[in-house]
């Protein structure tokens, strides 16, 4: 059965195709279209931990049967070392997969299994899948050693010999426990027997006579256990030989093509986002220079570097169409060494004004906390209070001078005072009078008490005068009523 999904399975050629190869004409059953999405959406959904669907059993079945050949060791009874072809059906047709089986063989050597397809008229394809050559292996008792061998049927539909795993039985020696208490039986336990009376000690028990000559020996409760087994596994080594599969140094080249389709893939993706690099600063840098860029270059050089974009622009049209990525590269570098030094000082522009407003602020704030007459700057010497208050004269003379050196130059002009340059006075004056306008206060010293004078807690309390009459008890009060 042939069932063909998907929108390109409309197209006559490949349903011609199909027909050909598999020598039967596809089923069109299902929505070519929709059935994979809704499939995979269903799935999906099954997955997500926020949708909640029915409960859905998927039976996944096997369409061939495979089978397990091999070539057999004659019985005991035939003579020499005939071998006949045994084979028996591993995975029947429909059956569940994934799947597992195993099968137990006694081989004395290294021996092989064939996969193959058990019915060769269900398909047009060679009955042989591949074959397995299990060994060496050596039997530590030296005669015919057992092995378990796992084919598995995978999620795929690919069927594969898993392992194969020797197994010996070892007996293990339990030493039985016979170990015998011997004991001397009196009949009497209370006292001894006289030395002229020795001959009478032994006695009977239960009215069994019992010898006088040694002592009674008793058993005691004893199991002899028998010899336990113990399986030992061994995994013996396998080699697979898959027909119409490629050879591992074909394997290997395909590997490395890949690699090399995968080199020229990352390539080409770089090649072609440096390209769209070029076209896009082109067109951004184009807008710019007639809008907010404008009065941050001469008119000279901007009507020469509009002039060189359009050069750029038709050059990839034409001549750089399919140019590699280091031209696109050198391009963008070469346009960039004019469109961003003007493009910094349109940034200076935009953000040395809140820095300036920041650096104003830090100067003051540090001022005024200086010159202050609040209770909590006290414990503050004035000698720190005057460094405070230099080093923010210092920061407001050196803005002020570069603000003027800065409003002096037009726009197109190298800017004169960086938003850096601001931004690392301000962080430079706040390490220098923070720990000094941040001081804590120091803590009170605690006055001790002077001699003689008992605290609080020492006090305590007045006692009564010893006296020398006796205290009058309750059995005192008693004897003398």
């Amino acid at each position: 059965m042939v069932e063909v999904v998907g929108s390109g399975s409309r197209v006559p050629a490949i349903i011609k195709i199909l027909t050909e190869f598999f020598g039967k004409e596809p089923r069109r059953t299902m929505n070519a279209s929709e059935c994979v999405s809704r499939g995979c959406a269903l799935q999906c959904a099954i997955l997500s931990p926020t949708f909640k669907v029915r409960e859905f059993q998927v039976h996944e079945s096997f369409p061939f049967s495979i089978s397990l050949a091999w070539k057999g060791a004659a019985s005991d009874g035939q003579n020499g070392g005939a071998e006949n072809q045994q084979s028996t059906i591993v995975f029947p047709k429909g059956n569940p997969i994934p799947s597992i089986k195993a099968l137990t063989f006694y081989r004395s050597g290294t021996f092989s299994v064939d996969v193959q397809y058990a019915d060769v008229t269900e398909l047009q394809a060679p009955p042989k899948i591949s074959t397995y050559t299990i060994g060496p292996f050596q039997s530590s008792k030296g005669e015919r050693a057992k092995l378990k061998v796992k084919v598995r049927l995978n999620l795929h539909g690919i069927v594969s010999v898993e392992s194969a795993t020797l197994l010996e039985e070892d007996e293990i020696e339990v030493p039985v426990s016979k170990e015998q208490s011997e004991e001397t039986i009196d009949m009497d336990t209370d006292k001894a027997p006289a030395s002229g009376d020795s001959s009478d000690a032994a006695g009977t028990n239960n009215g069994a006579p019992e010898s006088a000559d040694k002592p009674v020996q008793m058993e005691t409760d004893t199991k002899a256990e028998a010899p336990k087994k113990k399986v030992k596994k061994t995994n013996v080594p396998l080699s697979e030989l898959v027909y119409g599969a490629l050879q591992s140094v074909d394997v290997q080249k395909a590997v490395e093509k890949e690699f090399e389709m995968a080199l020229q893939d990352r390539v080409m993706e770089e090649t072609k986002d440096k390209k769209n690099a070029v076209e896009s600063y082109v067109y951004d840098m184009r807008n710019k220079l007639s809008d907010k860029y404008q009065e941050y270059i001469i008119d000279s050089e901007r009507e020469a570097f509009l002039a060189t974009l359009q050069e750029v622009e038709d050059w990839l049209y034409e001549d750089g169409e399919d140019e590699t990525k280091g031209v696109y590269l050198a391009k963008l570098e070469e346009l960039k060494k004019v469109g961003d030094p003007v493009e910094v000082r349109y940034k200076e522009s935009m953000e040395r004004g809140p820095v300036i407003d920041q650096l104003g602020y830090c100067i003051n704030s540090y001022r005024e906390a200086a010159v202050s007459n609040d209770p909590k700057f006290d414990h503050i010497e004035l000698a720190e209070k005057q460094k405070v208050l230099n080093e923010c004269v210092e920061a407001e003379a050196w803005l002020r001078e570069k603000k003027q050196q800065q409003d002096s130059l037009p726009k197109y002009a190298t800017p004169a005072l960086l938003s850096a340059d601001v931004t690392r006075k301000a962080e430079s004056l706040d390490k220098f009078c923070r720990p000094i306008m941040t001081k804590p206060k120091p803590a009170k010293a605690e006055v001790p008490p002077a001699k003689g004078e008992a605290t609080d807690e020492g006090k305590s309390e007045p006692q009564p005068p010893a006296s020398d009459e006796p205290m009058e008890t309750e059995e005192t009060s008693q004897d003398s009523a």
